[in-house]
């Protein structure tokens, strides 16, 4: 009976706030990612700590049902008249960006004195950007604009390419420092890549011809989510990138369904009690002292990878002669940086155990400093690319 109280009243009471800080956004410079970030940081272990544990430790599962919703919606962007008329742009532009980053940031680390094979895959790192926080961003501005349509398609390649940039860097890396490597580092980028795209674009095609036939041309909910979390089941039963899957299959079933204009749109429309929980969560779990200890290197590592975003985005736009508030905005739009980015921080930190303590420590206080500062960046961006226009 405690646990029921403790669980109801925190998540009515989360949820409650979080509809008040979203208000709260609309009426401030800071978007409600970033405050709903802050309260949670206020009422988690660092502030209040009056999260009832039980109740945060279902972050994990909170984040993956979050997420995959996330990467349809974002998937479902992918639209043929967005890539015909864009496909140019998106490529470059995204490409461009995640190798800038991890050059500029391996090249400033080394620079600081670390060690090349860790300056590296901490390079690669850096090249991921969040889903989740870039996309709110876009909704919460109800931003159609071409500017936020090409943002949010570069985001849908961005965890792609920093999976693919990671296997290439650790597999750099294990060469430099001389390890054995228990596997093969671009076997197991191709694997989470490949497999989700594979298992994405099985789920699609079925998923586009099925839905909306209940009710014509409009896919009930029930149908929409239950396709979305056997999505991300399967992934992760797979082993395979349960975001990447879920973007492939958002995509297909875009493209593909003929017989109702915007697949699973009632995901939109309960999306939001998800992101509160998520937010506020992710805020509860930041380990605010963490940032004291990266002193010099955090500081040349959040600089290079702000450089990187910026400088690799203006280099792709102007090698596929995108417009010029593109070029400028762009790259300062993808900054924001979260759970992928501390995921691989994971996986290099079990290669390399003597560089464990530095990668997690800088990539978790670094991810606090872009969780939080990342979605105030992105809405500086489309306002400013918006008066442009």
């Amino acid at each position: 009976m405690e646990l029921a109280y403790q669980f109801l009243l925190s998540l009515g009471g989360i949820l409650l706030i979080g509809q008040a800080v979203s208000t709260l956004g609309h009426r401030t410079f800071l978007p409600r990612v970033t405050l709903l970030l802050l309260f949670g940081v206020i009422i988690g272990k660092e502030g209040l700590n009056i999260i009832p544990p039980f109740f945060s430790n279902q972050f994990e599962i909170i984040a993956e049902m979050t997420l995959l919703m996330v990467g349809f919606l974002i998937g479902g962007k992918l639209t043929k008249d967005t890539l015909n008329h864009r496909i140019n742009n998106i490529l470059w532009i995204s490409l461009s960006a995640a190798v800038f980053t991890v050059i500029i940031v391996s090249v400033g680390l080394i620079w600081s004195g670390l060690p090349t094979e860790l300056s590296i895959i901490l390079g690669c790192i850096a090249s991921a950007t969040a889903p989740a926080a870039t996309l709110d961003v876009v909704m919460e501005s109800n931003d159609k604009s071409p500017f936020s349509n090409l943002l949010i398609s570069i985001v849908a390649l961005d965890d792609a390419w920093a999976l693919m940039l990671f296997g290439i860097g650790v597999a750099v890396a294990t060469s430099l420092s001389g390890h054995v490597s228990d596997g093969s580092p671009i076997l197991f980028a191709s694997k989470e890549i490949g497999g989700a795209i594979i298992l994405g674009v099985l789920l699609g095609f079925p998923a586009a011809y099925i839905t909306g036939r209940l009710k014509p041309g409009e896919p009930i909910l029930t149908e929409a989510l239950g396709l979305v979390f056997i999505c991300g089941g399967l992934a992760l039963w797979f082993d395979v990138s349960f975001l990447i899957a879920s973007i492939v299959m958002g995509a297909v079933v875009a493209n593909f369904a003929r017989h109702h204009e915007y697949p699973f749109h009632e995901i939109e429309n309960i999306e939001w009690p998800f992101m509160v929980i998520f937010f506020v969560l992710a805020g509860a779990m930041l380990e605010l002292r963490m940032i004291a200890d990266i002193g010099l290197i955090g500081i040349v590592y959040i600089i290079s990878r702000i450089l990187g975003k910026y400088i690799g985005a203006r280099v792709g736009g102007q090698l596929s002669r995108a417009n010029k508030t593109e070029k400028n905005w762009v790259g300062i739009a993808l900054l924001p940086q979260a759970g992928v980015a501390i995921g691989m921080a994971l996986v290099a930190s079990s290669k390399f155990p003597e560089h464990r303590q530095m990668l997690l420590s800088l990539i978790i206080s670094s991810t606090i400093f872009f969780e939080i500062f990342g979605p105030v960046f992105t809405r500086v961006a489309i306002r400013h690319a918006n008066r442009a226009y």
